[in-house]
């Protein structure tokens, strides 16, 4: 029976020995960056470890986790690193396992934000969720599940996509963020800065006018493109009810009934639209773009007193915004059809009366002309370089007659396109 102890004695001490002699030689190809030989050397001991002594299995699985991160094998590293860290009572590895995590975090968002680059979408969101599974609590590692689901998103994943987005707002997420800001007094330039500096900055007489202010939340978006993806997918009513259960959350949220609106300009159904852009209005009255749009789906409809009235007063609520001019003039202009199919019927006439009507018509038609160049001039101010807008004012100069200024005109143009 002694015998037999000492034998057993004898057998663990080989064990414990072969194992730190293979788990050094692993350890110094690691330093050498040779990973795969690293690898061969810890599979020659992978069967004893899990009766070894746990110091010896928080080495393995730390210099295993190691070699499996600089094999890119990134998936099968974090787990290692996880479990050399549970097992390392002696604090020996847990600091070098942390670190190595941290930086696979940091690898697989750089190369994703590389596949986006190179429209390698669905490659770039996998390496974002993984990157989010490492810390799924952490703030930024919820960041990564949303630039996921763009990728998916820009993929045509759009069932992935779905996946990530409901889990987002099932989260609550909204991505909101404080952003601090000061403004050197050597360049009067504002510059965002962390919290750290903003703290140190706003007491520096070097710095001033600092403030801090939150970021839009994400949520209505991620709503939004649920509601779109059930739309993709032909799954109408699950994209409505989507849209109805956020704003439900935030009832007071108009980003939110703006994309309700959207999501009902993509189902076709623009009566529904204007109400909800009507509703939009009441809650922010002094918004340009709520009025383009209004004007856009009522000339859609044939509504062009209507459409013309919001055009007018997108403008007055934004002298610069550019779509407005632009589509106010465009329906100005629908006039010009009826009268032009009008006048080519009386051009073969021979009757003194008709031609008196056709007078009448063509200076119609040139008032109707003339009607569109204050709006099409103050476009040309705001923007000298609108193409469209250079091109129909050069058309009604030469309509109405006035040369130089049309020859100005053609003179931009050419400029422009050459």
């Amino acid at each position: 029976m002694k015998n037999f102890i000492i034998s057993i004695l004898m057998l663990t001490t080989f064990f414990g020995f072969s194992q730190k002699k293979e788990l050094r030689s692993a350890e110094k190809r690691l330093d050498e960056g040779f990973y795969n030989e690293a690898l061969d050397i810890l599979s020659q001991v992978e069967g004893l470890i899990s009766s070894s002594d746990q110091k010896y299995q928080a080495q393995y699985y730390y210099l295993l986790g190691w070699a499996e991160k600089g094999d890119n094998n990134f998936n099968n590293a974090i787990p290692n690193l996880r479990k050399a860290i549970d097992l390392d009572k002696l604090n020996k590895y847990k600091q070098n396992a942390q670190v190595f995590i941290d930086q696979i975090e940091i690898e697989l968002v750089n190369s994703a934000v590389e596949d986006n680059k190179n429209e390698k979408f669905l490659s770039a969101s996998k390496k974002l969720h993984d990157a989010y599974l490492i810390n799924p609590d952490g703030t930024s590692n919820i960041d990564y599940l949303y630039f996921a689901a763009s990728s998916s998103v820009n993929g045509k994943d759009y069932k992935l996509a779905l996946e990530y987005y409901n889990l987002l707002k099932d989260m609550g997420y909204t991505g909101i963020v404080t952003e601090y800001f000061v403004t050197p007094v050597e360049t009067q330039v504002e510059q965002k800065v962390s919290e750290t500096e903003f703290n140190l900055f706003k007491k520096s007489k070097d710095y001033i006018n600092p403030r801090s202010g939150d970021t839009e939340s994400r949520l209505p978006e991620i709503v939004k493109n649920i509601a779109l993806i059930y739309v993709q997918l032909g799954e109408t009513d699950k994209a409505i009810a989507a849209i109805k259960d956020a704003r439900k959350i935030n009832p007071e949220d108009l980003n939110l009934l703006l994309s309700e609106a959207d999501l009902y300009m993509k189902l076709g159904d623009k009566d529904k639209f204007k109400v909800l852009m009507q509703e939009a209005i009441k809650r922010d009255p002094e918004n340009a773009i709520l009025y383009y749009n209004l004007g856009v789906i009522n000339t859609e409809q044939g509504q062009f007193e209507d459409a013309m009235n919001y055009y007018k007063k997108s403008i007055e609520l934004d002298p610069t915004y550019e779509a407005s001019y632009l589509n106010l003039v465009g329906l100005i202009l629908e006039g010009e059809a009826s009268l032009v199919d009008q006048m080519n019927e009386l051009a073969t006439s021979t009757k003194r009366s008709d031609y008196e009507k056709y007078d009448r018509l063509k200076a119609k038609r040139e008032e109707l002309y003339k009607s569109c160049l204050p709006f099409l001039e103050k476009l040309i101010d705001i923007n000298p370089n609108n193409i469209e807008a250079l091109k129909t004012a050069k058309n009604i100069y030469y309509t109405v007659g006035e040369d130089e200024k049309f020859k100005l005109m053609s003179s931009k143009i050419n400029e422009l396109e050459n």
